[in-house]
């Protein structure tokens, strides 16, 4: 039974990071698009490119992840938390996808694992160690100060650069600004791909240890290997109704203003990732810049109601998938005994 747990993760794990970089282009690819930096088809191309060199490297991350997110349970017992948390963050994601709504991986994946953890402790199992500080440091504080910061420093940066092109033809402005942000395409998806890519290995990581298929002292090539080819083919494939969101119904959006949300956006994410090894959600980051920059603006640009619901869904993420996980945790955990 341990094996067969453990080849259900490595599934959902596959679905998990696939869905991960469906819905995440559109963090690299809307504004591009949006702005006619680049075409649909260039801008797919470049995110999954960085997104496959990203999650590539962030495989020397993820062993230092796994260590201090969470601490499983050891055992079958460990794999049916896995199983759980990943199943609600995948259906979520669908959800979320379905509707058009940016939200992010990381959250929805910490909620599960946590309401997972509840269930485990109430059918008598051993609970999940270190879920709380998960929960302050990779959920609350990411929800509230990641988009906080992105928002501020986006609408600020617009001054300047407006500034700095005062006396520039509009055609000069908006050709330069695509460039950039051609390049802030790429940046972005590059630190997504680094971000984001960790999760899952440190989610298979966990699984070979619960499973005692290994010791956590290396990183199997395997699962550096698999995220990146799973997180890329999802980039690839492009989640068009979320790229459709962010691009024509949150904000209105000029190229300048579009290179300078896509700039700032990259830069907080590879800090966080590279200097300060925190996990913090793209799609959270993009998204405020994105409003943060275009709301700078002398007539109104922001449509409320579509706003309104994007920051309701970041709200209910991990609590719709901590629920979730419980009753799938509570419905799974009979196969420990067969």
């Amino acid at each position: 039974m341990t094996i067969f747990l453990f080849a259900l993760v490595v599934v959902f794990a596959g679905a998990f990071a696939f869905l991960n970089g469906f819905r995440d282009a559109s963090a690299s690819v809307a504004l591009a698009v949006r702005t006619r930096a680049l075409t649909p088809t260039v801008a797919v191309l470049l995110a999954g490119f960085f997104n496959f060199i990203g999650a590539g490297l962030s495989a020397a991350l993820a062993l230092a992840v796994s260590r201090t997110w969470v601490q499983l349970p050891p055992g079958e017992n460990g794999l049916v938390i896995l199983v759980a948390g990943l199943v609600s963050a995948v259906l979520w994601g669908i959800y979320t996808w379905w509707r058009g709504i940016p939200s992010s991986s990381t959250h929805a994946l910490v909620g599960g694992l946590a309401g997972a953890g509840v269930a485990s402790v109430a059918v008598g199992g051993n609970p999940v160690g270190g879920v709380d500080t998960s929960l302050l440091f990779q959920v609350a504080l990411p929800l509230l100060l990641s988009p906080l910061i992105a928002f501020v420093g986006a609408y600020l940066l617009v001054w300047p650069a407006t500034w700095a092109a005062r006396y520039t033809p509009p055609n000069v402005v908006n050709s330069r600004a695509r460039s950039a942000q051609s390049i802030a395409g790429g940046a972005v998806a590059f630190a997504h791909g680094l971000q984001d890519g960790q999760r899952t290995s440190a989610v298979l990581i966990l699984a070979l240890l619960a499973s005692g298929l290994s010791d956590g002292g290396e990183l199997p090539v395997w699962v550096a290997l698999f995220t990146a080819v799973l997180l890329t083919a999802g980039t690839l494939a492009g989640g068009w109704r979320i790229s459709y969101t962010m691009g024509y119904r949150l904000i209105r959006m000029d190229p300048l203003r579009g290179s300078v949300a896509q700039l700032f956006s990259s830069a907080i994410l590879l800090v966080g990732a590279i200097g300060l090894h925190w996990p913090i959600s793209t799609t959270h980051t993009v998204t405020s810049a994105v409003l943060g920059s275009g709301s700078n603006q002398r007539f109104p640009a922001t449509n409320r109601k579509v706003v309104i619901r994007v920051l309701l869904f970041w709200v209910l993420t991990p609590l719709a998938t901590a629920a979730v996980a419980f009753v799938l945790a509570l419905s799974v955990s009979p196969l420990k005994d067969l």
